[in-house]
């Protein structure tokens, strides 16, 4: 005979608490199909709060980074300039050009003082 199948399969259900929220893992249920997973989840919101959408995801077809692949998520050392903690100087440099730069103002004050 061929393997026995579990009549329950593991579920993972993910929520949104607005439409621009982030999705957040919420909880794990047994459910024998989607359908039922996706009805379970709701029932157990409507009792504890609101959200906007619910997903149920087989655990199985959850797919996580081998510790290999996870390597690959290190950031090379001299890659600051891709963050902005790199350009907080900036602020102070584009001040110093405002100030310094000529207005409308003070342009058309030059012209007061000829004779026409």
């Amino acid at each position: 005979m061929g393997e026995k199948v579990p009549f329950y399969e593991e579920f993972v259900v993910f929520s949104r608490k607005t439409p621009v929220s982030p999705c957040q893992e919420q909880f794990t249920l047994l459910a024998p199909n989607h359908e039922i997973a996706l009805v379970m989840a709701q029932e157990n919101f409507m009792r504890r709060e609101k959200v906007c959408d619910i997903w149920v995801v087989k655990r199985s077809d959850i797919r996580a980074m081998t510790p290999e692949e996870r390597k690959t998520l290190e950031r090379v050392d001299n890659k600051d300039y891709r963050t902005t903690k790199g350009y907080g100087y900036l602020a102070r440099i584009w001040r110093e050009i405002d100030q310094g730069m000529l207005d409308e103002k003070e342009i058309l004050s030059w012209s007061k003082g000829r004779v026409k």
